[in-house]
């Protein structure tokens, strides 16, 4: 009997040190990460969100480019066109019954899902993505193309580059602060492997999800993008995902026409994000699988009328591009497109608004063109530089992400000529939109609209980005409350700044400053008093209640610990499984927190990373 238990008290000893030297080597790596500059690891990560983001956005490419290519007739993943008459209507009916089932059993009151999922989570929740979320995202949005909604894959792209970014990060128990990086990372992943446009899905991630530029957070998001392109068109191929004809450049007599659809396209944006915003609002008191059933009915019905709006649209913006339709074919395009898309994305359809963007972008950039050319008297390909013009500043305007569109149509063109029209045509379409017509982004609109809110400023920026373990203070001492005068002696020989407090059972009751128990027995000693025991909970002094807080917060969290009445935190492991026998890593006051972001604090983190 002995015999056969020694093996197996062996292995349990070897995962014993297995566990704890893991477990040695994780928070090791979580003071590290704690801290805003810790960029070399932060690239290691950002090169494993890369080959995660990408090989999830590859595998759910070919689900649907598969599945598109078997269903649709004739050639390529879009040919919705070519479908009878009835399947134009079943195939978004059937999509949306098929979504119906999926929310109603699985959501559990996920209202939101794409971009502005993930802003939101950034924003209040570190980050933080569940792994129900992540699947609805990938199955819900799957269903919606292939079934022709009216949705881009751009929104569940970025989602479920950076869900699985996330979940990696929380199933390896990194500090929030890295998750959030890592979060970006994974966005940003997705949204180039989508277009074959590294640098526009860094800008975006940035722009968008961040919101800042600092050197810690560009490079694990510019690695995360090229791996996932690299990762992409080794797969997938690395063709552009538009046809771009050979596009004269815009002259200089030309730019009051740049000016003119920079008006255009802004003030269409401000129409698209005002019909989105009417349908999300009116229908919030329906449930969630009625609302995808009359999406599904909806959008069919428009299809009928256009075939063209159905699915992400990619091929008429190509065709838009090189100047096919007419004038008026391509306003109608936009209109339905607009419409089509603010009923499915309105409704509750888990699909993204970048590709619709680009296409009633090139459809109204399209519309200029062709007048401009009838103006002019240029040759016929001129229309599609507006087409590609309209696609950035549409997208600028309707996302409040200037750059990131500037940076797209540059990608797409590899043509240093469009920068400057591009440049003119986003920031008169963004103003027009959000100055004129007082829109924000459809992200957020869709986020209030759904009845949760979005804001940031720079301190919580600041905040987010540094870990409580990086600031925490390791001069401490946990004791009893009853001390003998050897037992103060002996603490007062050490360098330490507090006192740690249990109570009678042995738990944290409260944190003393050292300076306290030297000043009470200075008291003592000029009184000429002698000191027996000491009780640390009764005698005079300054102490503050004492609150558990993970390794794992970032300052952000500690901050609303103390907005909430905490007066002062002790830092472990995980704050949810607390006991006597907890290992404390330091101590952390409001004092701590708020020096992080004072304004010479901030402009020192901000230059350091």
């Amino acid at each position: 009997m002995a015999n056969s238990q020694a093996p197996k008290a062996g292995i349990s000893r070897w995962r014993l040190r297995v566990k704890q030297t893991f477990n040695r080597w994780l928070e090791g790596l979580i003071f590290r990460l704690a801290r805003p500059d810790a960029l070399l690891y932060l690239a290691v990560f950002g090169l494993i969100t890369g080959f995660l983001a990408g090989g999830v956005i590859v595998l759910f490419r070919l689900l649907v480019e598969k599945t598109q290519d078997y269903l649709l007739p004739g050639t390529g993943p879009e040919n919705y066109e070519a479908l009878p008459f009835l399947q134009q209507f079943l195939f978004p009916v059937i999509a949306s019954v098929l979504m119906a089932l999926l929310f109603y059993k699985f959501s559990r009151g996920i209202k939101v899902l794409g971009v502005a999922r993930v802003m939101e989570r950034v924003a209040y929740h570190q980050g933080y993505l569940t792994l129900r979320g992540f699947l609805i995202q990938f199955i819900g949005a799957a269903f919606a193309i292939i079934g022709g909604h009216s949705v881009g894959r751009e929104g569940p792209h970025a989602y479920l580059g950076a869900g699985i970014s996330s979940l990696f990060g929380q199933l390896f128990k990194l500090p929030n602060n890295s998750i959030r990086t890592l979060v970006a990372s994974g966005a940003a992943a997705g949204i180039a492997a989508s277009f074959n446009t590294p640098l526009a899905g860094v800008i975006f991630a940035l722009e968008v999800i961040m919101m800042e530029y600092a050197l810690n957070s560009f490079i694990p998001v510019m690695l995360a993008a090229v791996v996932a392109t690299a990762l992409s068109n080794a797969v997938l191929g690395g063709e552009p995902a538009f046809t771009m004809p050979d596009l004269p450049a815009i002259s200089l007599h030309e730019l009051p026409v740049v000016l003119v659809l920079g008006l255009v396209i802004g003030t269409f944006a401000a129409l698209f994000n005002h019909i989105l915003t009417y349908i999300t609002s009116k229908t919030q008191r329906f449930d969630i699988w009625w609302r995808m059933l009359v999406a599904g009915v909806l959008v069919s019905l428009i299809g009928m009328l256009q075939p063209e709006v159905l699915g992400i649209g990619y091929d008429t913006v190509n065709a838009a591009l090189i100047g096919e339709f007419a004038l008026y074919y391509l306003l109608s395009l936009a209109f339905l497109k607009i419409l089509a898309t603010s009923v499915s994305v309105g409704l509750g359809v888990p699909g993204g608004m970048i590709g619709p963007a680009f296409f009633i972008g090139a459809t109204l950039g399209g519309a200029v063109g062709f007048i401009a050319t009838q103006l002019y008297g240029d040759e016929h390909l001129q229309i599609g530089s507006y087409a590609l013009l309209g696609m950035g500043a549409m997208m600028g305007a309707s996302l409040q992400a200037p750059l990131a569109a500037l940076t797209a149509i540059m990608e797409l063109t590899y043509s240093p000529g469009i920068i400057m029209p591009g440049m003119l045509a986003i920031v008169i379409a963004q103003l027009t939109a959000s100055e004129i017509f007082n829109k924000k982004s459809l992200f957020v609109t869709m986020l209030r609209a759904n009845g949760l809110d979005y804001s940031i400023n720079p301190v919580t920026q600041v905040l987010r980005s540094v870990g409580v373990a990086s600031v925490l203070d390791r001069k401490f001492v946990r004791c009893d409350p009853l001390l003998t005068q050897q037992d103060a002696a002996t603490l007062l020989e050490k360098d330490i700044n507090w006192l740690i407090v249990n109570n009678a059972d042995g738990k944290v009751a409260s944190l003393m400053p050292i300076a306290e128990l030297i000043k009470y027995l200075h008291v003592k000693q000029q009184d000429d008093t002698s000191v027996e025991d000491i009780h640390l909970l009764e005698i005079p002094a300054k102490r503050f209640s004492l609150a558990a807080i993970s390794l794992r917060a970032n300052l952000l969290q500690a901050h609303e610990r103390f907005v909430q009445g905490d007066e002062a935190l002790y830092v472990v492991f995980r704050e949810t499984r607390v006991d006597a026998s907890s290992l404390i890593y330091g101590v952390l006051t409001q004092e701590a927190v708020e020096g992080a972001y004072r304004p010479e604090s901030v402009g020192s983190n901000l230059f350091n990373r």
